[in-house]
């Protein structure tokens, strides 16, 4: 399909509503996402402002362990590609299976040895080596349900030391009438839930490393942007 066929089904699927919200969150993904897998990234990529900051913060150590939690199409691997081949395993958490077959061919495409991508519960999964080095939750951390528990897992995953780092969509306080009304009722449509807790949580949870608090355009809406925020943190 064109890039302009794939802006056009992603926007019809962002925009339709999830009727079938009686569906367990597994059902309810793979419903929004299938139809717009394939497009997906090129349409996120001007959506989705923290990711580059963020992962150019994290040290992605040889031999490390990194889990990316509600990782997609694993498109966060485009980030680190200089590192990639270094580090010991990389797990792809989600569990949506339209996505994870994305994420599976980019695998195949950079050519990794030590990726794998899992079906699993964000808040549940453990890797077979008990720990890890790095978690990341890369704009996902908004669609889980117990968003408390999949922090609180991410930090029982961390070894002593490890580092988390996190980018989402936010509201608080500081942003005007019209973000903190508007955006969370759009968002929220497609069961995306932005909230003024996650950084108060991560805080508590963790050594701050380095915050970023910014804004970026959405794409087709003009003078519209989205607040959004990037955490890095390490395990006391």
């Amino acid at each position: 399909m064109s890039t302009i066929g794939n802006e056009i089904q992603t926007l019809y699927h962002l925009a339709r509503p999830i009727l079938k919200r009686s569906l367990p969150i597994k059902e309810r993904l793979e419903y929004f996402y299938s139809g717009q897998a394939e497009g997906y990234d090129d349409f996120r990529k001007r959506l989705l402002h923290g990711r580059e900051p963020l992962f150019s913060a994290l040290p992605f150590k040889r031999n490390c362990i990194w889990i990316d939690l509600g990782a997609g199409t694993g498109s966060n691997l485009e980030y680190v590609t200089e590192n990639l081949g270094a580090l010991k395993s990389i797990y792809l958490i989600d569990l949506c299976p339209s996505l994870l077959r994305m994420a599976n061919e980019r695998i195949q495409r950079m050519g990794l040895k030590n990726t794998q991508c899992i079906e699993a519960d964000a808040t549940e999964w453990v890797p077979p080596e008990g720990k890890a080095d790095v978690v990341t939750l890369s704009y996902s951390l908004t669609m889980i349900p117990d968003w408390k528990a999949a922090i609180d897992h991410a930090h029982s995953l961390l070894e002593p030391g490890g580092v988390i780092g996190v980018t989402d969509f936010y509201v608080s306080e500081k942003h005007s009438w019209i973000a903190r009304k508007a955006l969370p009722a759009w968002f929220q449509i497609d069961h995306v839930y932005l909230s003024d807790e996650h950084l108060p949580y991560l805080h508590e949870r963790f050594t701050t490393v380095k915050v970023l608090e910014d804004s970026g355009p959405i794409p087709f809406v003009p003078g519209l942007r989205a607040p959004f925020y990037s955490f890095v943190g390490r395990k006391s």
